[in-house]
């Protein structure tokens, strides 16, 4: 049991550190090979790419302490600590996802009557990052194992995410820590 969820945690921290660094390289190629997308040159995809990237960071390093503390501690609870500066970050997110439609509106005052096609592909990054978020911190959207399927089939509800649960975890902590007092 513990070798497969060390396996499956450290699946998922390989893929969110492999697509942190190949959607870098992606989307230089993408503005190198497409310039009329003008992707470089708008700052809703700027803004989409660079939380994108954040989140994928945030999920990274998530997954890989969690995998770390699984092989050396043999608990795949997250340290609290993390949790907690997860829990702060979590806050500038939500900044970020509502204070970026404002680069969609100065994009395309900006570059009226001939607005790029590169608005449309930072559009669907920015939905991609608010994807991400919502598997992160909320519900896990993610089902790319049978187990995982299964699950979603029988109980016809998406699960809890597991940073949603670190976050219970600790105010639970935080609660008993106030009771004591």
């Amino acid at each position: 049991m513990r070798n497969r969820l060390l396996k499956r945690i450290s699946y998922l921290f390989t893929g969110e550190t492999t697509s942190l660094v190949m959607f870098v390289f992606i989307s230089y190629l993408m503005n190198y090979t497409y310039p009329d997308l003008h992707l470089y040159s708008l700052f809703s995809f700027w803004s989409s790419f660079l939380l994108l990237e954040f989140l994928l960071l945030q999920g990274s390093i998530y997954w890989f302490v969690k995998w770390k503390r699984l092989k050396k501690e043999n608990t795949s609870a997250a340290p609290i600590r993390l949790v907690e500066q997860l829990w702060a970050i979590k806050k500038w997110n939500i900044a970020l996802i509502i204070i970026i439609p404002a680069a969609f509106i100065a994009d395309y005052y900006m570059w009226h009557p001939s607005t790029p096609q590169g608005l449309t592909i930072a559009a669907f990054i920015y939905i991609f990052a608010i994807l991400e978020y919502v598997n992160y911190f909320h519900i896990q959207l993610s089902y790319d194992n049978r187990s995982d399927i299964n699950s979603l089939k029988q109980t016809k509800r998406f699960k809890q995410a597991c940073l949603s649960k670190d976050f219970k975890r600790l105010k639970n902590i935080k609660a008993e820590s106030r009771n004591l007092r």
